[in-house]
C-alpha cells in the first residue's frame, strides 16, 4: 500500500483503513506539534491542538476530499483550531491575527521540516556563550524585561544589552534566512533588517 500517494491515502482514509490512519499519525505527528509551537509557544498546548485535529480527522474521514493535498488540510487545520482555542482565552486582535496569518503564511512556503529548522535554531541558541545563551533565553523565552533579568541576576542592565546585543550579532552571522524567520516565530526576534522587511511584507 503506497500510503505516500495523496490520492490513495485519503481514500484508504474514508473507507477507514487504520493503517492510513496511522500512517498520518507517525508522519505528521511530530511536525505539527512543532508547527502549532510557533503558534501557541506552549508544548502542552501544542500536543493538544493536534490530538484534536486528528480525532477530529478521523472522526470526518468520510468528508476527506483526495483532490486535496492531506498535508496543507492538515496544516490548516491545525491553525484554525489554534485560533478556536485562542479566541476563548481572548479576543483575537487584528495585528495578533495579522501574525498568526503571517506565521501560517511562512509554514506553507517552507519546504523543509519545520521540526528540523526549529531545533537548528535551538542548536545555535544553545551555541552561545553560556551568560549570552541565559540572558538570551531569560528576555526572548521566559519574557522578563532588561530591569527584570536585572534585579534577577545581579547585574546592570547595560550588560544586560550587552549580552543581548552579542546574541544577535552571533545568530545573526550563523542563521540563514529561513532560519532567522523561525527564530523570530518562535521569540520575537528580528535578528536583521531583512528579516523585519519579510515580516512586515507578511503582514500587509
Amino acid at each position: 500500500m503506497d500510503f505516500n500517494n495523496n490520492f490513495f491515502l485519503a481514500e484508504q482514509m474514508r473507507l477507514g483503513n487504520s493503517k492510513a490512519y496511522d500512517f498520518l499519525m507517525n508522519s505528521f505527528y511530530r511536525k505539527l506539534c512543532a508547527y502549532a509551537y510557533t503558534l501557541s509557544h506552549d508544548h502542552g498546548a501544542s500536543e493538544d491542538i493536534v490530538q484534536n485535529v486528528f480525532v477530529e480527522i478521523w472522526s470526518n474521514k468520510k468528508n476527506i476530499n483526495p483532490l486535496f493535498s492531506i498535508k496543507s488540510y492538515l496544516y490548516k487545520s491545525v491553525y484554525n483550531e489554534f485560533i478556536n482555542q485562542y479566541r476563548k482565552n481572548k479576543p483575537v486582535f487584528f495585528l495578533e491575527k495579522k501574525y498568526f496569518e503571517s506565521v501560517d503564511l511562512v509554514v506553507e512556503n517552507t519546504e523543509e521540516n519545520l521540526e528540523e529548522l526549529i531545533q537548528l535554531v535551538e542548536k545555535e541558541i544553545n551555541k552561545l556563550p553560556p551568560k549570552c545563551r541565559e540572558i538570551f533565553l531569560l528576555n526572548k523565552k521566559e519574557g522578563l524585561t532588561h530591569l527584570e533579568i536585572s534585579e534577577y541576576l545581579d547585574i546592570s542592565t547595560k550588560t544586560i544589552e550587552g549580552h543581548m546585543t552579542r546574541a544577535f550579532k552571533i545568530l545573526r552571522k550563523k542563521l540563514n534566512f529561513k532560519m532567522k524567520t523561525i527564530l523570530f516565530l518562535l521569540f520575537g526576534c528580528t535578528c536583521t533588517k531583512s528579516t523585519a522587511n519579510f515580516t512586515r511584507a507578511k503582514l500587509k
